[in-house]
């Protein structure tokens, strides 16, 4: 069985339990998150989140990339969301390589250059990463300075979220 089949198993025990057709559409605790899309990460269960609770975003490495503006943007101003969390963990992918040694890799083993990807934002330090994110989420000018941002690492170790100094996030700011 493949894992899509096994996903699709799952959805329908899922769906035969499923009790919140009613949940409002806007997050119930306001709050955006920006995280990676690591597998060892569960927002929800790390977060205490309940369906209906928040907002997640996630990509490779949590980055406040464009789209992630984006969706942010739209939760804010459209459905309340006022607080914003972007959380990177330790021993993240995006760590072990840089962009021109990805696409060197990709074009010899595809024999394709594509346009896109333009790049794929690695980033060599966790906390100055954290802080860059927070930067550019605060910096956006259709993102009010009363939208609270703050950044964390996650430890894939010990399960524990650990918030990067905020003197250190508004100083890049």
């Amino acid at each position: 069985m493949s894992a899509i089949d096994e996903a699709l198993r799952a959805n329908q025990a899922y769906a035969k339990e499923f009790d919140s057709a009613n949940v409002y559409m806007p997050p119930r605790r306001k709050l955006i998150v920006i995280t990676c899309m690591d597998s060892r990460l569960m927002p929800d269960q790390m977060l205490g989140f309940g369906i209906g609770d928040a907002h997640v975003i996630r990509n490779a490495g949590g980055l406040a990339t464009d789209d992630a503006l984006r969706s942010l943007i739209i939760s804010h101003h459209l459905l309340g969301a006022a607080e914003v969390m972007i959380i990177n963990h330790t021993d993240c992918g995006m760590l072990t390589f840089t962009d021109e040694t990805l696409r060197q890799q990709l074009q010899a083993s595809t024999g394709a250059t594509p346009q896109s990807p333009a790049c794929f934002l690695t980033f060599g330090d966790l906390e100055a990463n954290v802080r860059r994110q927070v930067a550019k989420v605060r910096s956006h000018p259709w993102i009010p300075q009363s939208v609270r941002v703050r950044g964390f690492i996650y430890d894939v170790r010990k399960g524990e979220l650990n918030e990067v100094s905020a003197r250190a996030q508004e100083a890049c700011a």
